[in-house]
């Protein structure tokens, strides 16, 4: 059962990382399976790199876990701002295989992988679907 009330009493910048790393996800997943060089692959590709961009910086503003400071996962904000500069130099040099490498690593290095510290026990994700309504 999902706990919409946890993401509804969560702070604006977290619900805003949320949606765009949840449709940054979504979208990747999409664009993995589906056939590539397409008109439509180029054009999700930039709305995914526009995800991807919101959901790194917006990470900047979240500061619940480390007491106002910075914390590891937050290694994964210029990581992330880096590998989208590869990709779109990997796209302007028309280096394909370079071009799927860095998708790869951003699809799995940012987005799955710290995604799955958003279950530890009191974030968002493990709020809204682990813990169960509050109350």
């Amino acid at each position: 059962m999902m706990d919409l009330g946890a993401f509804a009493a969560a702070p604006a910048v977290i619900q805003l990382h949320a949606i765009c790393a949840t449709g940054a996800l979504v979208l990747g997943a999409v664009q993995l399976a589906g056939p590539k060089g397409t008109l439509p692959h180029r054009t999700l590709g930039v709305v995914w790199a526009g995800l991807m961009a919101v959901t790194a910086v917006s990470a900047l503003f979240i500061h619940e876990i480390n007491e106002g400071g910075f914390s590891p996962i937050h290694l994964f904000v210029p990581l992330t701002l880096f590998g989208l500069v590869g990709l779109a130099r990997s796209i302007q040099t028309r280096r394909w295989r370079r071009h799927r490498t860095i998708v790869m690593s951003l699809y799995f290095g940012a987005l799955i992988i710290p995604g799955l510290f958003t279950f530890v026990p009191g974030r968002l994700m493990h709020d809204m679907f682990l813990a169960g309504p509050a109350g």
